[in-house]
């Protein structure tokens, strides 16, 4: 059923000019595209779409986080063939375009939004981005696709909240922002699991203390642990930094049907997830969701419908909420870590 949505969702997507091969077999497929923005159609909320055009972001605005060395050598290594860049990480020609095209997805949304054209994004791109360091791709991630989008609006003297619910910790994201008191980065994730970062001790550089905020939690955790330490660890940490921008990695690989994790999540905990960081957005036209991991087509489809239908306001839940696993533990050691942090007051003027 088609619901009237008053809400404008922008979507960033172009799946036709997706020219990045990751591998025969390989989880993080061209296909995940086409499942995510079923989503959209399963969860009723097509009405509230409107479309962005695709652009390439340019070396200038990349170069905010990832050296000019490493573009260069990543562009040429794709130009003579490609190949393997780790055991998960593969390119072919193609994947330079199909980088620079997800990169400059999450720059043209942020623009969209910042123009009034609607009120939260949503950015279907591959190839993912949050396990890319400033010079190093690994984890099936080239170009840090939130990264380059935290760091333009950084330099625009905005403060940015980047909430990753990936089941992954997005290592290359609390690096590249570890020692920058413009960025909150919060990550919750599986742990122990790839890339074994993220321990609730990493709480950030001398330069930003307390502006890293990680909620390990150990396999088996159902959605209301992930939902406490949005509420007990992360929301006093928001109020403090004051945000005017939140960016999400949106992984839905915290599934229980995924293949490649073990949290016990399912639709209706990622609607609840995007409801409570909705709340962290100062505003209509600040929010914008950017597609990470999950690899279970249908986990994803009824994930991204659930999660974005939460944002509009809209109810769809496919699936109930989970809650009864292990982790709360987890949740009161981060809590622990952020009581005394001396995270910075919002800036005079903002």
């Amino acid at each position: 059923m088609l619901l009237r949505c008053e809400t404008v969702l922008l979507v960033a997507a172009s799946p036709e000019l997706d020219h990045h091969d990751a591998g025969v077999g390989h989880p993080e497929r061209r296909v995940r595209l086409s499942a995510a923005l079923d989503g959209i159609v399963a969860a009723g909320i097509s009405d509230a779409v409107v479309r962005l055009e695709p652009r390439r972001a340019t070396e200038e605005e990349l170069a905010r986080v990832h050296p000019v060395s490493y573009l260069e050598s990543l562009h040429t290594f794709c130009d003579a063939g490609g190949g393997a860049l780790d055991p998960d990480t593969s390119v072919t020609p193609g994947s330079w375009d199909t980088a620079l095209l997800a990169s400059g997805a999450v720059l043209a949304a942020v623009d969209a939004l910042e123009q009034g054209a609607g009120e939260v994004a949503f950015v279907c791109e591959r190839p993912p981005g949050h396990h890319a360091t400033a010079d190093e791709a690994m984890g099936f991630c080239l170009i840090n696709n939130v990264a380059v989008a935290a760091a333009s609006l950084a330099e625009r003297s905005e403060r940015v909240l980047v909430v990753d619910w990936d089941v992954h910790h997005g290592n290359g994201t609390q690096a590249i922002f570890w020692n920058d008191p413009r960025v909150l980065y919060v990550s919750t994730h599986q742990w122990p699991l790839y890339p074994g970062s993220g321990r609730a001790s990493e709480t950030g550089g001398p330069g930003a203390p307390g502006l890293t905020i990680n909620v390990p939690v150990p396999e088996g955790a159902t959605g209301d642990v992930l939902l406490k330490a949005l509420d007990e660890v992360v929301a006093p940490a928001v109020e403090r930094f004051g945000p005017t921008w939140v960016l999400v990695s949106a992984g839905f690989d915290g599934h229980r049907a995924d293949p490649l994790a073990g949290l016990e999540l399912t639709a209706g905990d990622f609607a609840d997830f995007a409801g409570r960081v909705k709340g962290f957005a100062p505003g209509p036209g600040r929010l914008a969701l950017v597609l990470e991991g999950g690899y279970d087509l249908d986990a994803l489809r009824l994930s991204v419908g659930a999660s974005l239908s939460a944002v509009l306001g809209n109810r769809f839940r496919p699936e109930p909420a989970s809650s009864g696993g292990p982790g709360t533990e987890a949740v009161a050691a981060a809590w622990q870590f952020h009581q005394s942090d001396p995270a910075p007051d919002a800036a005079p003027g903002s």
